[in-house]
């Protein structure tokens, strides 16, 4: 069965892949040679769960003996550690009478490496749509806590490859937003 389910994604898939060929022809050809996966990768966590916004962002679950506050520092503290600048903290809101699964709080960190940002900026000012970069902590009534950041995959892979540069230094970013979060759910200093 599970073989099967496996050769059927694989169908899927290759049926996606030239579906898009013979509709984008050439274009195509000049992506990146990572968009297509990057972009399967997206759509089978749609397919998935129906939810877009699950596709296009990561998430991290907080382990329960590391205090709301411990987790911000983390981040602002890491965030120095990969030469970024916290650039604002804002608690979005507080509900104290959720219930269950219902959010009970959320806090937004936003940050960013200037020198990075003006490069990109002045490459595409439509990559100011990803600026800052911002992990949002999530506390559900029940005790839950989670970590979300937007998966930067396409936003590096996702279009025409990006000049060798403008690569190394998205690469640096992204892996920023994925250790800082993963680290920082662990209480990581």
């Amino acid at each position: 069965m599970f073989k099967n389910l496996l050769a059927l994604i694989g169908l899927v898939a290759l049926i996606v892949v030239i579906g898009v060929y013979a509709k984008f022809g050439e274009k195509v050809s000049q992506l990146d040679n990572q968009a297509i996966p990057t972009y399967e990768k997206m759509f089978e966590k749609v397919l998935d769960t129906g939810d877009a916004a699950k596709g296009m962002v990561l998430k991290w679950k907080v382990n329960d003996d590391v205090e709301n506050a411990d987790v911000v520092e983390s981040i602002k503290a890491l965030a120095e550690e990969y030469n970024m600048r916290v650039t604002g903290d804002t608690k979005m809101f507080t509900m104290p009478n959720a219930k269950g699964s219902e959010i009970k709080a959320v806090e937004n960190i936003s940050m960013c490496s200037l020198p990075i940002a003006k490069k990109f900026l002045a490459y595409s000012h439509e990559f100011g749509g990803f600026m800052p970069c911002r992990i949002m902590l999530i506390t559900l009534a029940n005790g839950e806590r989670w970590l979300y950041t937007m998966d930067l995959a396409l936003a590096i892979h996702g279009g025409h490859p990006l000049p060798a540069e403008m690569l190394k230094l998205a690469s640096h970013v992204q892996k920023a937003m994925l250790d800082i979060p993963a680290r920082a759910a662990q209480g990581d200093f």
